[in-house]
């Protein structure tokens, strides 16, 4: 995707922030923390299945306004690449977010946060995989970097806590969502040469049709959704700022810079959740807060620099 792309001009007017992907991969872990908040809290409300596919169809009818005549003019494109979309559509789409939500019904927000640090691992074995691309060295000491200033936040800077910390059901089910997202990271590289708009409306609608076989049968075993404020809110929140805004910021950054350099993002997830929490939790920020903060940021820079060319 060019610096001409529509999804570019969408984003920003002058293209600018359509070429900032640092900016677009926070803007994504910022919506994503908010994702798996409100993910929880709607947990014993709205059963898994019906929040993903809700989700994404309401996403879907959002984008199809500005995606419809880039749509039909990629359509060629995108039906000779039918098998990697329809590919797309299950792990980023319908399957990391269905999991994700399944999760949340099992597991505490603090395993949750911890195993979200996991995802660069994933994305760097998928790309060693499938790419056979190998994490250079500063990759690897920024993931770690990274990686260990979330603990310091998570664990409140007693690294000894992570000891005591019991693995569940739900545990399980994020770990196997965060290998399908590394997944779908790695083999969106692999996408045809189609305007932003037109993936994410093919994916956000081919990802909602998945779901409707595992709806029915939700809805035959599970008590269905009630219509409330509360609920209404959720859905609109999910469907536009981890949906729509969140994976187009996501796609462009990883196609401006790679799935590697930009899977350290992923540490951002955590970092903004604790951000959340204070404000609308009324917790105080403390010593190991800032600690924490600085190790993911100077990580995601670490990691996220463009490799130097051998001479």
């Amino acid at each position: 995707m060019s610096a001409s792309d529509p999804a570019s001009k969408i984003a920003s007017p002058g293209n600018w922030l359509a070429n900032q992907p640092y900016l677009l991969l926070s803007v994504t872990a910022l919506c994503w923390a908010g994702n798996a908040v409100v993910g929880r809290l709607a947990a014993g409300h709205i059963p898994p299945v019906t929040l993903s596919f809700l989700r994404w169809s309401l996403a879907f009818l959002i984008i199809l306004p500005f995606a419809w005549k880039h749509l039909v003019r990629d359509w060629g494109a995108i039906r000779s690449h039918l098998g990697i979309m329809v590919v797309l559509s299950l792990t980023g789409i319908g399957g990391f977010n269905t999991l994700q939500y399944w999760s949340l019904e099992h597991t505490t927000a603090l395993n949750t946060l911890l195993l979200q640090s996991a995802g660069p691992l994933f994305v760097a074995v998928w790309s060693l995989i499938l790419l056979g691309a190998r994490l250079t060295l500063a990759q690897a000491c920024g993931v770690a970097l990274s990686l260990t200033g979330v603990l310091v936040i998570l664990l409140h800077g007693d690294l000894s806590a992570l000891g005591n910390i019991e693995f569940n059901r739900g545990d399980i089910i994020f770990t196997v969502a965060l290998a399908i997202f590394g997944l779908y990271s790695v083999l969106s590289l692999k996408r045809p040469r189609i305007s932003g708009l037109s993936f994410v409306g093919f994916t956000f609608g081919c990802g909602a049709a998945c779901l409707v076989p595992l709806l029915i049968g939700e809805l035959l075993t599970r008590p269905m959704m009630q219509i409330d404020g509360a609920n209404l809110l959720t859905l609109f929140y999910v469907a536009v700022f981890p949906s729509t805004l969140a994976y187009l910021c996501f796609n462009r950054g990883v196609q401006l810079i790679g799935a590697n350099r930009a899977a350290p993002f992923f540490h951002l997830v955590p970092v903004f959740g604790s951000v959340m929490a204070m404000v609308f939790l009324g917790e105080r920020p403390q010593l190991f807060h800032i600690i924490g903060f600085a190790l993911v940021l100077t990580g995601v820079f670490v990691a996220s620099r463009k490799p130097a060319r051998a001479r």
